[in-house]
């Protein structure tokens, strides 16, 4: 496995080794040893969640405050436009953003740790996006900041209009959210 730093260190590219031939192809897309040296430590996942989600739907930006939820997140179908953002005010990387294109065909992962908001914007017609949490959903504890904030002025792709839940469309913006210390 290959592991790439980002702009934010503690976001990391995850790019498993894939065996290919004309049957198809194999790759391991997770192991938990594998994961713990990437990392510097020892995360433990406790839930498994699977979306499907149609061209233009953008989810987030997420975060629960209690119950913090560390995700690894990857697109089994489909092409998505991740994004973390560093939420943590006492964090040298505050109010940045990384994104990264995560497609089938390149089979990329993203580790986005607890303390960051986490949202993504589908690209193809469908994608299914399933990701790894470190704790469990907690409806209320979640937050949301809004996708288009000024202040964090995100680069998503223009080719996509974005398509929001009722709750996504009142994301709180940056300065008014409840954030992490």
């Amino acid at each position: 496995m290959k592991v790439t730093p980002t702009a934010i260190p503690d976001v990391l590219v995850i790019e498993p080794k894939v065996f290919g031939d004309a049957r198809g192809f194999f790759f391991e897309s997770f192991n938990q040893k594998a994961f713990d040296e990437a990392v510097g430590r020892h995360v433990e996942f406790v839930q498994d969640n699977h979306s499907r989600s149609a061209r233009g739907v953008l989810r987030g930006l997420h975060y629960q405050l209690k119950q913090p939820q560390g995700k690894l997140v990857r697109v089994a179908r489909g092409a998505v436009f991740d994004v973390a953002v560093d939420i943590r005010k006492s964090s040298s990387t505050f109010g940045q953003w990384v994104g990264a294109e995560l497609t089938e065909e390149n089979r990329k992962q993203l580790w986005v740790p607890s303390g960051f908001a986490h949202g993504f914007l589908v690209l193809s017609e469908t994608a299914d996006f399933l990701y790894k949490t470190t704790d469990y959903y907690a409806p209320a504890h979640e937050r949301s900041i809004t996708w288009s904030d000024g202040e964090l002025n995100i680069g998503w792709p223009s080719s996509v209009t974005p398509q929001l839940s009722a709750k996504d469309a009142k994301g709180d913006s940056l300065a008014t959210a409840d954030l992490f210390e």
